[in-house]
């Protein structure tokens, strides 16, 4: 199981003077809606913990003034904490010296905001080598890494144009390359592609998620956009008034939401689309048979009356360690007792259980028979069929979408 990555603890921050004298009130019971009631006192952050684990996209989301912009900028504290921990890789970052907090953003952190803040007159590989720059390596070093995350994100025949010179979509990709630039294990995107109409967005999504794949970086992502949430993201914290509501996984939140506001989220929004194999498998779905070798030596005669029995008219073949070999139907089974054309399975090509609905369906209409569900490993999990799929979108009153 991957490590904590960073740890939050107790998270709060008051804005204005006499902010301990606030936190102090909070302590014996004032809610900050009394606090702004009664002294005009504005909570940003309240008593929010949570942890980020290593490799993973972590999205928060919450409406405006739901306190998740300032939660990030206190986790590298851009703005100073009133109360609690951020540890990023045991370190607390609050108490780090000012020298030390330098050295951790420039060495091993980057911040991708929503406005692309690149530097007009600079070319779009300096643009992209800044941060380098910034740290001090010299310039040879710092075009040749610029060079490389420029062609990562597809900007590598662009890199000697200016940014008056690209769309918006390959000024947000300029952007992206300096923050991966300097190889940060920590990554923070702050409503990173909200700027970019809905087709720019999504290409940029599969840039970060392509990225994500290689590179396996942990990445802090703040959006407003429950698309884009559950298209990117291994875990979702949803904010409200400063407070962390909800943490889960995009499934776990669409099955059991915490409460009415968290409900209202995802009002309109058809969330059938993210339901996964693994949400949709039942392990008992189909009858397997296991083969310790590569033979085929099985009574066609015993195999037909089990799958007349329980009238699923399918069976998966499985290795010793679970692996599927292919399937084994009613009409092949008769070919074989017949003595009708070699002994062979049909093929079948298995679905991992972190495929998503949408991207299952077109294999699982093209197929004759049920899909075989498999692991990280791949090895067989259980299965699903077109009456499965159907009766879970009847009951979540669900329709895809291309």
């Amino acid at each position: 199981m991957a490590k904590d990555k960073i740890v939050v603890e107790n998270l709060t921050k008051i804005f204005g003077e006499n902010s301990e004298r606030w936190l102090s009130l909070m302590k014996a019971g004032w809610s900050k809606e009394r606090l702004l009631a009664e002294h005009g006192v504005t909570v940003g952050v309240c008593d929010v913990s949570f942890t980020v684990r290593e490799g993973e996209i972590f999205v928060l989301m919450g409406l405006s003034g739901s306190g998740k912009s300032t939660l990030i900028r206190l986790i590298n504290r851009l703005v100073e904490p009133t109360a609690g921990r951020v540890l990023i890789d045991g370190q607390d970052v609050v108490t780090l010296p000012a020298d030390k907090l330098r050295d951790l953003r420039r060495r091993d952190m980057s911040m991708v905001f929503q406005s692309f803040a690149l530097l007009p007159n600079r070319t779009v590989l300096d643009n992209a080598a800044f941060g380098l720059e910034v740290a001090g390596v010299g310039r040879k070093e710092r075009e040749r890494a610029a060079m490389e995350v420029l062609e990562q994100v597809g900007l590598k025949p662009f890199a000697r144009k200016h940014p008056h010179e690209l769309s918006g979509g390959m000024r947000q990709r300029v952007g992206l390359a300096r923050a991966l630039a300097v190889n940060p294990s920590l990554m923070i995107m702050d409503e990173a592609f909200s700027a970019l109409d809905p087709l720019k967005r999504r290409e940029m999504q599969d840039v970060l998620l392509q990225l994500q794949a290689e590179h396996k970086r942990t990445i802090v992502f703040v959006s407003h956009d429950i698309e884009e949430a559950f298209r990117i993201g291994n875990r979702i914290a949803i904010m409200e008034g400063g407070r962390l509501i909800q943490l889960g996984e995009p499934r776990q939140i669409i099955e059991n939401p915490a409460n009415d506001y968290v409900r209202a989220f995802f009002d309109g929004f058809d969330t059938s689309r993210y339901l996964t194999a693994a949400d949709l498998l039942r392990a008992d779905a189909v009858p397997v048979l296991t083969r310790q070798d590569n033979s085929l030596d099985f009574d066609a005669d015993a195999l037909l009356g089990e799958l007349f029995a329980d009238e699923r008219g399918w069976c998966f073949v499985l290795d010793r360690d679970r692996r599927v070999s292919g399937a084994l139907d009613v009409p092949t089974l008769r070919n074989w007792r017949a003595g009708h054309g070699p002994r062979e399975l049909i093929r079948v090509e298995p679905v991992r259980g972190a495929c998503r609905l949408d991207q299952i369906i077109p294999q699982l209409m093209r197929s004759a028979g049920p899909l075989p569900v498999v692991d990280d490993d791949g090895r067989y999990r259980g299965a699903i069929n077109k009456r499965a799929v159907l009766g879970r979108l009847a009951a979540k009153g669900g329709a895809l979408h291309g």
